[in-house]
Order: C-alpha cells, then sequence, then structure tokens
C-alpha cells in the first residue's frame, strides 16, 4: 500500500477497527477514510453506494460486525446472519463496483466445522456441519469470504480474507451477557473482586479448548497480509497455541488478583470442543504473534479498568 492511499477502515470504532488505525498511523498511513455507524449505516446499500462513489477508497479493511458470544448468538441468530451479511454485501461489492484496489475481509475461526481435525486448516472450511450456537454468524462470514472469492475469479480483484482466532484486547466489548469468553471473565473476576463475592461461576465444564490472540498482533497480520498476499483462500491468524476455559480462568484470576473459588456450571454449554488453527501458512509468509497471553490479558485488564471508569462517569 502507498503511503498516501486512500485507506477505509470499515469498523473503525469497534476492537478491531481501532487497533487496525493504531496500526495503520504507526506505519505512517495517514489517509484514512473513516465515519462511525451513525454517519453511514453498512446495512444500507445506496449509503455505501453512494460513500465509495464519492470517496474512492484504494483500500479497504472490512473489520465492521456485528459480533457476541454464545449467549447473543444463540439468543438473536436471525439479527447476526441480517446484519452481517448486508453489511458485507455491501461493502464488498462497492469495492469492486469502484475499482479499490485491494480489500481485506476479516471472518472469524467460527467458520469451521465444529469437529474439524486439529489444528484447523484453511481447507477445511465446508468439509461438516458448524457449531450451532454460532452457526448463523458462521455462515454470514463464510458468505463474505465466498463473494470476495468469487469476485476475484469472476472479475480479477485482489480481495483477500483472514481468519482471525478468539480476539481481545483495547476497546473490547465487557457486556455481562454480550461479549466473548476472555472479557466476560475479566468483567466477572473483577466485579466478585469488588464484592468480596465468595465465588465465581462459569458457563460450562472449563474443558474446551481455545486460543487467544491480542487484537494489535492482529492488525498487524492485516496490513501484512494487505501488502504481500495475493489469493483467494483464506489465511488463519493466531498463535498456535490453546490452553482450556478453566486455565483461561484461573490466568485472569491471578491477575486480577481475586481470593474467592470458581465453580463451573455443566448445565450449560460448552461449545465447539477444541478451536485452534493451523497458522503455518502465515508463518512461512514471515509473521507471528508478539504478545504472551498473560501479557495480554494485563493489558486488557488496564483497558477495562479505564473503560469501567468511563462507564462510571
Amino acid at each position: 500500500m502507498e503511503k498516501e492511499a486512500k485507506i477505509y477502515v470499515a469498523g473503525h470504532n469497534g476492537m478491531v477497527g481501532s487497533s487496525l488505525v493504531r496500526e495503520l498511523n504507526r506505519q505512517g498511513y495517514s489517509n484514512l477514510l473513516l465515519r462511525t455507524s451513525k454517519d453511514l449505516d453498512l446495512r444500507q446499500q445506496n449509503q455505501v453506494e453512494d460513500f465509495f462513489e464519492m470517496e474512492k477508497p484504494d483500500y479497504v479493511f472490512l473489520a465492521a460486525a456485528k459480533v457476541g458470544g454464545i449467549m447473543a448468538n444463540s439468543t438473536y441468530p436471525a439479527d447476526f446472519m441480517y446484519d452481517n451479511i448486508m453489511m458485507e454485501m455491501n461493502v464488498i461489492h462497492s469495492a469492486w463496483k469502484y475499482h479499490a484496489k485491494k480489500l481485506l475481509f476479516l471472518g472469524s475461526s467460527c467458520i469451521y466445522p465444529k469437529l474439524a481435525s486439529q489444528p484447523i486448516k484453511e481447507e477445511s472450511l465446508l468439509t461438516s456441519a458448524l457449531e450451532p450456537t454460532n452457526e448463523a454468524y458462521a455462515l454470514a462470514k463464510i458468505s463474505g469470504l465466498k463473494y470476495c472469492e468469487y469476485l476475484n475469479r469472476q472479475h480479477g480483484t485482489d480481495f483477500i480474507s483472514a481468519m482471525p482466532t478468539n480476539l481481545y484486547g483495547p476497546n473490547d466489548n465487557y457486556h455481562p451477557q454480550n461479549s466473548h469468553v476472555l472479557p466476560a471473565l475479566l468483567r466477572r473476576f473483577h466485579e466478585a473482586k469488588v464484592s468480596n463475592s465468595p465465588s465465581v461461576t462459569i458457563w460450562g465444564t472449563g474443558t474446551p479448548l481455545r486460543e487467544f490472540l491480542y487484537v494489535d498482533d492482529l492488525a498487524e497480520a492485516c496490513v501484512f497480509l494487505m501488502n504481500i498476499y495475493h489469493g483467494s483462500e483464506t489465511v488463519n491468524i493466531g498463535t498456535g497455541k490453546e490452553l482450556s476455559i478453566k486455565e483461561l480462568a484461573y490466568q485472569i484470576k491471578r491477575v486480577i488478583g481475586y481470593e474467592g473459588k470458581v465453580l463451573f456450571d455443566d448445565s450449560k454449554p460448552d461449545g465447539t470442543p477444541r478451536k485452534l488453527l493451523d497458522v503455518s501458512k502465515l508463518t512461512q509468509m514471515g509473521w507471528s504473534y508478539k504478545t504472551e497471553l498473560e501479557v495480554g490479558i494485563r493489558l486488557a485488564y488496564e483497558d477495562y479498568l479505564s473503560h469501567a471508569i468511563r462507564t462510571e462517569r
């Protein structure tokens, strides 16, 4: 990417989008196009087309998405499917129509089958059934990456897709019901510490294995891919390391300094039993993660504390 090029970051207020903006600025890209959802509703085709026709961005990072944890995905599957498909299709289509040089579409590791061979290779996509609890979101993301692939095939575009593992870090969503597991646990353990609660109860058995990537590492990988990768096959972005939800809970407990008990409610769903990405493709290109989990959790907790203070005000 040329330093002076027009770069549109869709979803710049979210955790991933805001991290992309920081990374692009750090690398000297200053001509960034940013719009809030109030200024530009990506679900509305006419608004998106008007924006692209007027601004004609050279490069597009598509980080806008409706996201949430198991509870949110299970409760609002229609919303997750509609909002995400509409946003993706409108942005990707307009990027093609108005001749963007390149687009990077950000998906999610939940696109892969529930029982995919581990670690999950990119070619595992669509080989068997999805995890039911986030099927709607996964189908929307699969639609986005396939549309990029089909545009490349039919129209010769240079639209690429990246599939990050579970993300966390600054500007995360700490909502008590709609957040992902790591930020949800940060909040739960912090509130238990403040209130001197004797225990914290966590959904499921604690046995599922998960991989976590600090969001600033993801942003660096995305800029890296935008500059060097050309191809229709998605690229996994992760650490290649995993730990159980139980191990994660105790690690967060230590970072926060909570001294009560940790209980597990096995009447609640676990979700996918194991989800580790095979990141060998990206590693062979020359990129690997930098932020170890405990360091990242401490940074995320600092962000949560500042978030809590802002919310209280």
